[in-house]
């Protein structure tokens, strides 16, 4: 059995310790922001967070969640970071389609928790497994700063 919590909340799995983190979180725990993309760890949609650190998902056993936390998309709203991320993501307009966008804002919170004033270049590095296929990147890249920035006048 694994021990976990997800958003706050104990969780106890005694399934199969090798199923997705992926496939916990959406079909036992019903929190669907999180997406399924490739299966492949290759595309960022499915990006949470284990004790604060950007994971794929679809990837992560559950096995690899005992006694940690998992945050994921449903949870932003109640994080400083977080909430300054989805607020820069609506001001810019940054979805198209949305469906990449849980991952997006995950991996830009996690940026933003460690380095609260990236430039292009780190963005764009801590980014880079996030695909767009509506190719938003220079939105995304926008959003980021201005989350920066609102950090900055929050001081």
């Amino acid at each position: 059995m694994s021990t976990f919590t997800v958003n706050g909340k104990t969780h106890r799995f005694d399934g199969d310790p090798q199923t997705p983190l992926l496939w916990y979180l959406r079909d036992v725990s019903r929190l669907t922001g999180t997406k399924y993309g490739c299966g492949m760890s290759l595309c960022g949609t499915c990006t949470v967070h284990l004790d604060g650190e950007p994971v794929r998902s679809c990837v992560t056993p559950v096995s690899q969640a005992e006694g940690k936390a998992v945050t994921t998309i449903e949870a932003m709203s109640e994080d400083a970071v977080g909430r300054r991320v989805q607020q820069a993501w609506l001001d810019l307009g940054v979805a198209q389609c949305g469906y990449c966008q849980a991952g997006q804002i995950m991996s830009a919170t996690a940026l933003l928790r460690d380095n609260p004033a990236p430039d292009d270049e780190q963005i764009n590095q801590a980014m880079s497994g996030n695909i767009c296929r509506c190719g938003t990147y220079a939105r995304i890249r926008q959003a980021i700063h201005r989350a920066a920035a609102t950090q900055e006048d929050e001081a």
